[in-house]
C-alpha cells in the first residue's frame, strides 16, 4: 500500500498533460485532465530506494527491463516532465546518487570505445550516408538528413575562413565527414584524431578511396599525445561532452596549444544554458563518462586558457529535429537491431533518443557553436558574418 502511495503522489505531480496508469495490481489511475493519449504499465513495483537514489536511473532501468511499458510517445512524455515543474526531474530528493569521474587517458579511451565501436554496422542503420553522428543543421525546412549534415560540415568549415593549403585538426572526428569534405572542398591538409578503432579503419579506407593521402591522415591516439603539433585550425565535434568536468579547462589548453598564433577554432558541443550536469542513466548505459558543461562554465575555460571567443551560435532547435530522425529511422530498423543485440538493447537506445529529444525541446540542454581565436577576437576573420552565408 505504501508502495502504490508512492508512486500515485510520484506520477501525479511529474506531468503536465493527462496520463493514464495502469499498475502491478492491474487498477488503472487517469492523472490530470483530458483525454491522455500516453499510457503508462507498470508490471510491479521498482523499489523506492532505487527511486529516490536516482528516479532518471531507476526508471530508465525499468523500461529496459519492460517492468515499464510505454503505450505513446516517449519524447512526449519525457517533455512534459520537463515541462513540470514538480518532476522528479527537478526534486534534489530523487538524486540523492551522481555519478563522479576523473578521466585518465585509459579511462577516455574505454569510454569511447564502449559507445562508438557498438559497430559501424550499427550505426549505418540509422545514420544517413555520410556517418554523421552529431547535430545537423537544417538550413530549409525540406532538407533531408544527409543534407543538413552536409550543411552542418559547411558552416562550420565556412566560420573558420579557411585558406587553401592550410592546416586542420578534427579532434574527435568520427567517422571522417567533416576533415574529408575540408580536405576535398576547401584544399586544406588535415589530421583526423580518434579513440575508437572502428572509426579509424573507416576513415583509413575512406582516405584511400578518395585518393586523399598525400593531405588528409588518421591518427587513433589520445589528442593530448599530439598537443605539441600546431594547426591553422582546430575543430572539435561533440567531442567536450567526453572530456568530464574535472578535465575541461586541461582540453581548451589544450586547444589553444594546437594552435598557431592568430589561428581559429570552431568547437561545437552540446552545453547547458544553466549549470554543468551529469544524467545517471545516461552515463551508466549510453555514454559513460559523459558530462555536459555550462555556458558559462565552457567560456570560463575558453578564457583562462589564453583563447577569445569571436562568435557563438545555439543550435538546439536543430538537434531536436535530428534526434527525431534518427529515432524514426532506428525504429525503421528496430527488428534489425533486435536481432543483432537485442531487445533490451533497443529499448535502451530508442529511450536515450526520445529523451534527448525530449531534453533538447524542454530547453534543458543546447548545442552551442563557439568561434574562438588564439589572439584578438576575430583574428584572420572578415569583419561581419557574411562570409559565412554566401
Amino acid at each position: 500500500m505504501l508502495e502504490k502511495t508512492f508512486y500515485k503522489e510520484l506520477l501525479k505531480n511529474s506531468f503536465n498533460i493527462p496520463l493514464k496508469v495502469t499498475y502491478w495490481d492491474q487498477k488503472t489511475e487517469q492523472y490530470g485532465t483530458g483525454d491522455p493519449d500516453i499510457h503508462i504499465t507498470i508490471h510491479k513495483p521498482i523499489p523506492i530506494k532505487s527511486i529516490m537514489n536516482n528516479a532518471s536511473l531507476a526508471l530508465g532501468e525499468a523500461y529496459m527491463n519492460k517492468t515499464i511499458e510505454i503505450d505513446g510517445s516517449i519524447e512526449k512524455l519525457i517533455l512534459a516532465a520537463y515541462q513540470s515543474r514538480n518532476s522528479f526531474l527537478y526534486n534534489k530528493k530523487f538524486k540523492q546518487f551522481m555519478p563522479t569521474h576523473t578521466h585518465s587517458k585509459n579511462d577516455d579511451e574505454e569510454f569511447v570505445q564502449d559507445h562508438y565501436d557498438i559497430g559501424n554496422d550499427f550505426y549505418k542503420l540509422w545514420l544517413d550516408d555520410t556517418m554523421t553522428y552529431s547535430c545537423a543543421y537544417f538550413e530549409k525546412p525540406d532538407d533531408t538528413l544527409k543534407q543538413a549534415q552536409l550543411n552542418k560540415v559547411h558552416h562550420i568549415l565556412k566560420k573558420l575562413n579557411p585558406q587553401p593549403g592550410k592546416t586542420l585538426v578534427d579532434i574527435g572526428c568520427g567517422w571522417g565527414t567533416l576533415m574529408l569534405t575540408a580536405a576535398q572542398e576547401y584544399h586544406l591538409k588535415v589530421t583526423g584524431i580518434t579513440l575508437s578503432e572502428e572509426q579509424y579503419e573507416y576513415v583509413v579506407q575512406k582516405i584511400k578511396d578518395l585518393k586523399l593521402t598525400d593531405c588528409a591522415e588518421v591518427k587513433l591516439v589520445d589528442y593530448r599525445e599530439i598537443k605539441d603539433q600546431k594547426w591553422d585550425y582546430v575543430v572539435s565535434v561533440g567531442m567536450f561532452e567526453h572530456v568530464g568536468h574535472e578535465d575541461l579547462p586541461e582540453y581548451f589548453r589544450d586547444v589553444a596549444q594546437m594552435l598557431v598564433d592568430g589561428g581559429t577554432a570552431l568547437i561545437h558541443g552540446i552545453t547547458r544554458q544553466g549549470s554543468g550536469a551529469l544524467n545517471a542513466w545516461i552515463d551508466k548505459w549510453i555514454f559513460p563518462g559523459g558530462y555536459i558543461p555550462g555556458l558559462t562554465e565552457n567560456i570560463d575555460n575558453i578564457l583562462n586558457a589564453g583563447l577569445q571567443l569571436s562568435d557563438m551560435e545555439m543550435l538546439r532547435r536543430h538537434y531536436q529535429r535530428t534526434l527525431e530522425i534518427w529515432e524514426q529511422n532506428f525504429q525503421a530498423h528496430r527488428a534489425e537491431v533486435t536481432q543483432m543485440m537485442d531487445e533490451r538493447f533497443s529499448r535502451m537506445w530508442e529511450l536515450y533518443l526520445q529523451a534527448c529529444a525530449a531534453s533538447f525541446a524542454s530547453g534543458n540542454i543546447d548545442v552551442v557553436q563557439y568561434l574562438i581565436s588564439k589572439g584578438p577576437s576575430g583574428t584572420n576573420l572578415p569583419m561581419t558574418r557574411d562570409y559565412v552565408y554566401r
